[in-house]
């Protein structure tokens, strides 16, 4: 671990430099040091605070996975290919305007609104497209406002940026979407709380995405404004093997691009990652694969487990179970991901 004196130096030479930056907005909360530009983080002047931690918090600097696991689960970290489960199945929206504005069956979006209207969480930190659908990190304190940040960029999203938008000592209570780096960024805050940031012990709900990887912002972003008026756009896709697409929902209708003219974006940072289901999050979502309009679930916490349950009873979420198939082949993707 570095000393906070060097914290900054040390991002920049050993994450930043060398292309190895994830997207996760950890070092831009609370930060006048650093700032997104174009998709990426970037130095506007030197820092030498000794209350600096970007360092210790950024996700592609030492990690102990077992005292992280330990601090979110009580337990060590196994040799589990999903990490910590206590439930696994498949589900959707029962809210027919929440489903057609989610990605596949719209679990996430229904699991935070249905937190919020509950008094579980007072506000949301998540990823939002703006006007040109380049992400970023935004706090959604609503259900409409949650409904904005619906759907999938499939680029690096700074969603923790967003804390930056919560006043310091706020008591607000905290709900969290993010991909598996920005999970794991949350989770180190957790195991170490920082010194004059945000409050971590204010989240009481972290909701994870699935990802294999992202794209990085400025290059995708360019590749697609030449060939598509990205402010029509409704929703990006990549559809299930053996589509083999990225698909682009317009108002026009829809334009692909086979995976192969697109693989070339992906984010250098990414081949780093062993994590694909955010393994330190209360409940962990990805789609469906082959049952299309659905998602597939992993209950991980008691507090994950009582908000599903909460859902269910509420009439908001349907659940069926998960084919083994699916199930088997989750497993091995996941494991796959770890052993690379």
């Amino acid at each position: 671990m570095l000393t906070r004196t060097r914290a900054a130096e040390g991002l920049v030479e050993e994450v930043l430099k060398q292309n190895l930056c994830v997207g996760c907005g950890a070092c831009l909360i609370h930060c006048p040091y650093f700032k997104r530009h174009k998709g990426r983080i970037s130095p506007i002047d030197q820092c030498n605070l000794p209350e600096g931690e970007c360092y210790n918090y950024c996700t592609r600097t030492h990690m102990d996975l077992d005292a992280i696991n330990q601090k979110i689960f009580g337990l060590p970290y196994g040799s589990s290919e999903l990490g910590v489960v206590r439930d696994v199945f498949m589900a959707q929206s029962a809210d027919s305007a929440i489903h057609s504005r989610g990605q596949d069956g719209g679990v996430i979006t229904t699991l935070l609104i249905t937190a919020m209207e509950e008094g579980l969480i007072d506000v949301a930190v998540l990823t939002k497209m703006s006007g040109d659908k380049s992400p970023g990190g935004f706090l959604a304190q609503n259900r409409e406002e949650v409904l904005q940040g619906a759907g999938n960029s499939y680029e690096l999203g700074f969603a923790l940026e967003a804390f930056d938008l919560i006043p310091r000592g706020s008591d607000q209570k905290v709900g969290m979407v993010g991909l598996p780096c920005q999970v794991q960024a949350l989770s180190k805050m957790k195991l170490n709380p920082p010194l004059n940031k945000v409050n971590v012990r204010n989240v009481k709900l972290v909701l994870g995405l699935f990802c294999g990887w992202a794209f990085s912002p400025r290059e995708f972003h360019q590749f697609l404004g030449e060939s598509t008026d990205l402010s029509q756009v409704i929703k990006f896709d990549i559809p299930h093997h053996p589509a083999d697409t990225f698909d682009i929902y317009s108002e026009l209708g829809v334009r692909s691009f086979k995976l192969d003219q697109v693989r070339r974006f992906i984010n250098p940072s990414c081949s780093y990652c062993l994590d694909m289901t955010s393994e330190f999050a209360d409940v962990s979502v990805g789609s469906g694969r082959r049952v299309l309009g659905w998602n597939t679930v992993v209950v991980r916490s008691e507090t994950g487990a009582a908000l599903v349950e909460l859902a269910k009873k509420k009439g908001m979420l349907v659940t069926q179970p998960l084919p083994e198939d699916s199930l088997s082949h989750l497993k091995k993707a996941s494991m796959n991901k770890k052993k690379r």
